[in-house]
């Protein structure tokens, strides 16, 4: 009976068919950044000051700009050692028993007492409307925009395990087509939410969504291309999630209303439902559902696509399924596999935190937003070529740890830079996040190579949580370590960057290393699936009691 990869070998590996679906499924990955770091210009908070009604009438009557009135009435406080105009205290004075006239040029009220803003507050609204300037969530109400991001994710989160299941249970293309009906109905009603509460558990289910389509379409897209091109195909598709980083600072730039470019990034998801009809069921589900005759029809169709003929249409059967049931302690019961869990959660964390770190800092460091965020995403293309050209010749940990490393020292050196030197800083904080985005892109891969056949799925799902758990800890980590100094969350993504790196040096190899199928694979790695390490290398022995006379064939 032949196997799925035997028939796929026949029909063709990457044939017309896959570039027809990889094209299709990587225009997913465009919008999915708009979801994930659109809080940048969706939350966008302008420069602000407590608003004083007799200050704006004294403004209107003298015909003050806003810089001549903050500048007279507006009190002056220590932040991280500069003294600046305060964003969140007003003087408590009646502005009648002043000095304060149409002619005023200087103002002492140094003696003044200072109190929390009364009367809200006025924004530099810069042309940009965010959800932070139309339900004032500054000051003491400005941890709810830390929970913007986070709630979506928690969606995530929730979702790898409940799309997890979903698409196991009932296939590949109905969880993406309820993932995108879940996408379309939260993402409009996210767009015309009345209160922030409802807007916040809109985001939630709409990450849910988001992360379960992306999750399916992944999943689909590496079970129908042959083995040497799943690698390629999967750094790929994660680089379409550049183009749309690149797009994104474009659509802000024109359309300024948070609720309108809401709108926008949802309406490919109205678009991804006719999929439904130009994209198949993936047959390695088909066969371990035991519907090899679909699973036949639909290998059949992909290599007449091909302008390939199928030889054998026998029956098909599931290569892995007489594998064992996975267990949860599985993965830590011994040394080694316990070893590779640990690292790996924590190399998904840091990625995270980094990664969402970075990009949201370009919010609040004060430069052009638009062009500021252009340029960082234009660094995260030459990230998938470099682990392309690298993962082959040198390997996976030293590119791996190389990255965290290099993103790590980036940022700790970008803390101390001054402002006057603001093309070093931006040009370092670049290669931060080029750093970060090789780490999150290898992080995927390198995850399933680690991992015995059997235990290989649940290993990753895992693992991967830690990236939305990091997701939900970095919008409070950026946002209130900059409020005491707007440097510190970069000295902490460099030290965990840097603690990442270092334990990625304590996993294995896995270049040229065939895929472990047992624990003992991994616990014993001198033999993987009867195979041995000579010079280097995993060869096959005739006798392998007796290495030295064993008949070498390289694999």
């Amino acid at each position: 009976m032949a196997t799925f990869d035997d028939l796929l070998e026949e029909a063709g590996s990457f044939g017309r068919c896959q570039r027809r679906i990889f094209a299709l499924l990587c225009l997913l990955s465009i919008p999915y950044s708009g979801v994930y770091v659109g809080t940048v210009f969706q939350s966008f908070t302008p420069d602000h000051w407590c608003r004083d009604s007799a200050v704006v009438e004294r403004r209107q009557a003298c015909g003050w700009s806003l810089a001549d009135s903050r500048r007279l009435t507006v009190p002056l406080v220590n932040v991280s050692g500069v003294l600046q105009q305060s964003s969140c205290e007003q003087y408590e004075v009646d502005w009648n028993t002043t000095t304060l006239s149409c002619d005023t040029q200087e103002l002492n009220l140094s003696e003044v007492p200072l109190t929390t803003c009364k009367d809200g507050w006025e924004y530099q609204y810069e042309g940009r409307k965010s959800f932070v300037t139309e339900f004032n969530l500054v000051c003491s109400d400005g941890w709810f925009v830390d929970m913007y991001q986070s709630t979506l994710n928690l969606g995530f989160l929730v979702s790898s395990f409940a799309f997890g299941f979903f698409a196991d249970r009932f296939g590949r293309k109905i969880s993406f087509l309820v993932s995108n009906i879940l996408n379309a109905i939260s993402g409009i009603a996210l767009a015309v939410a009345p209160n922030y509460i409802s807007i916040l558990v809109l985001r939630c289910i709409f990450g849910f969504g988001v992360k379960g389509g992306w999750m399916s379409s992944y999943v689909l897209l590496t079970e129908i291309v042959g083995v040497e091109y799943r690698q390629t195909v999967g750094i790929l598709y994660q680089m379409f999630f550049s183009v749309g980083v690149l797009i994104l600072p474009l659509l802000a730039y024109f359309i300024t209303d948070w609720r309108w470019l809401q709108v926008v990034i949802t309406a490919p998801f109205i678009f991804f439902l006719s999929y439904y009809w130009f994209i198949p069921e993936s047959p390695r589900w088909l066969i371990s559902q035991n519907k090899s005759a679909k699973a036949l029809k639909i290998t059949e169709a992909m290599a007449k696509e091909n302008k390939r003929k199928l030889k054998n249409s026998g029956t098909l059967t599931d290569e892995e399924g007489g594998s064992s049931s996975a267990s949860l302690l599985d993965l830590f019961r011994t040394p080694n596999m316990r070893k590779h869990t640990f690292i790996l959660m924590f190399n998904w964390f840091t990625s995270a935190v980094v990664y969402q770190g970075l990009i949201m800092r370009v919010g609040i460091t004060g430069g052009n937003i638009y062009i500021d965020f252009l340029i960082a995403g234009l660094v995260e293309f030459p990230a998938a070529f470099l682990i392309l050209l690298t993962i082959e010749r040198i390997g996976r940990r030293i590119p791996f740890a190389s990255a965290n490393i290099v993103a790590g020292v980036s940022c700790l050196i970008t803390a101390f830079i001054p402002d006057s030197m603001f093309w070093f800083k931006t040009v370092l904080a670049c290669i931060g996040r080029l750093g970060i985005t090789m780490t999150f892109e290898m992080v995927v891969f390198v995850n399933t190579e680690l991992y015995p056949t059997y235990v290989r799925n649940l290993g990753v799902s895992v693992c991967s949580t830690l990236c939305d758990i990091g997701g939900m800890v970095a919008p409070f980590l950026l946002y209130r370590l900059a409020a005491i100094w707007l440097e510190l969350p970069l000295i902490i993504f460099g030290v965990v960057a840097l603690v990442a790196g270092g334990l990625v040096l304590l996993l294995p190899e896995t270049r040229g290393v065939p895929l472990p199928e047992t624990i003992d694979d991994i616990e014993f790695p001198d033999s993987v699936n009867g195979l041995l390490r000579f010079g280097g290398r995993y060869v096959e022995c005739k006798q392998k009691a007796a290495r030295r006379r064993c008949a070498i064939v390289i694999v």
